[in-house]
């Protein structure tokens, strides 16, 4: 079942941040959008590719008002020495947003992304409003990498929804035409796209 549209389940973990343990409470974001994102293992070869590509784009969300949130079911010591690998050499060289460790599995499991036999998530990613609600979310299976711009494009979506009160249709980027949410007000928005 999804989570959009509900409340977004709570945690309280460790977590690595740059090179500290510290934890980290989803409550504690309140008041900010949160980008969570589940990925399989520490130490593989999309997951990398996809945690550093949030990194490149972190100051993007940070402008936005919105925190990233990176999880997955290794401890804090695998983060850890994971984060202090060199770029060259597999690791994350130096990633400044959270690490969630999710070690029994129980985030994993809240928002439905565990791989039950295989004890991993799935490359989950949900987008939570600054009311702690899911707004967005999107699921893909192991071998397949995510689009970073394509989350940073559904934040900017949601708080322009939130902002103006117009919808986004499809492949909707800043700045492009909008349309009003009713069978009258739409029409304007159709004349001019077709």
């Amino acid at each position: 079942m999804s989570l959009v549209t509900r409340q977004a389940p709570d945690f309280s973990a460790q977590a690595v941040v740059k090179d500290q343990i510290t934890n980290v409470h989803l409550g504690q974001f309140r008041g900010q959008y949160v980008i969570l994102f589940f990925y399989p293992l520490d130490f593989t070869f999309v997951c990398p590719t996809e945690i550093i590509a949030f990194q490149e784009h972190l100051e993007e969300f940070t402008k936005r008002n919105a925190v990233v949130l990176g999880c997955s079911v290794d401890s804090v010591f695998s983060h850890l020495a994971w984060n202090n690998l060199s770029r060259k050499e597999g690791g994350l060289g130096g990633v400044t947003y959270p690490l969630v460790a999710d070690l029994n599995k129980e985030i994993s499991k809240k928002y439905g992304v565990l791989l039950e036999g295989a004890g991993i998530a799935l490359r989950g990613l949900f987008l939570i409003d600054k009311a702690g609600v899911v707004r967005h979310s999107v699921v893909n299976d192991l071998p397949l990498g995510r689009s970073i711009p394509e989350a940073l494009r559904v934040l900017e979506a949601l708080q322009f929804v939130e902002t103006h009160g117009e919808v986004c249709p499809a492949n909707w980027k800043p700045g492009e035409a909008t349309m009003k949410a009713d069978p009258v007000g739409s029409k304007e928005y159709f004349t001019k796209a077709n």
